[in-house]
């Protein structure tokens, strides 16, 4: 079971069938092959939902009850998709569920303020760095929690348009259409720092 996860890789088709042996044993009732899902696949639902709710607590929250939800739900699974699909699109729905249920003013706080400044790093410099980093995390405010979503698991994740739609449970159409209205409100609302 070592080799059952590459955290930082992309999925190979190894991966795809070690994840779907385990999916089946864990299914059956065997909560060390479910142990073993949760260890590969937790570090990458937590930064996208670190990245969606823009809070580190809230996010393993979020992606803890994704995971409970699986547990309960692995006997209706059925390997239509990988099993790191399936805990993509619940914890992407949760993290939804999570957003939708908020006051409408939130801000994004997982994006990293600008790193220590190297000594070659002017003051003014830092602070422009700052500042454009304060106002992305307003403009993605602006978007919808959908165009948000598809937004981040497009352009900070790197996933494909056909991964988003099956993550999300909508078309790919409608997923290229999120990711063009939010690139446009993002490039509007940083006009300034183009």
């Amino acid at each position: 079971m070592a080799g059952a996860c590459s955290q930082n890789a992309p999925p190979d088709v190894q991966g795809e069938v070690e994840d779907a042996l385990l999916t089946v044993r864990a299914a059956e009732g065997d909560e060390d092959a479910f142990a073993v899902l949760v260890q590969c696949h937790a570090p990458a639902l937590i930064r996208l939902a670190t990245r969606l709710l823009g809070n580190r607590a809230e996010a393993e929250d979020a992606v803890q009850d994704a995971f409970i939800n699986a547990w309960r739900r692995l006997p209706e699974f059925h390997n239509r998709s990988s099993f790191g699909t399936w805990m993509y699109r619940i914890t992407t729905n949760r993290c939804l569920n999570v957003l939708r249920a908020r006051k409408p003013v939130a801000t994004l706080e997982a994006a990293r303020d600008v790193p220590a400044p190297e000594h070659s790093a002017s003051p003014a410099r830092i602070a422009e760095a700052r500042d454009a980093v304060r106002e992305l995390r307003e403009a993605l405010d602006l978007l919808s929690v959908e165009q948000r979503a598809c937004w981040v698991l497009r352009e900070l994740d790197g996933q494909s348009y056909e991964f988003i739609a099956e993550a999300v449970g909508i078309s790919q159409e409608a997923v290229r259409a999120r990711v063009f209205r939010a690139r446009r409100c993002l490039t509007q609302a940083m006009g300034a720092w183009r």
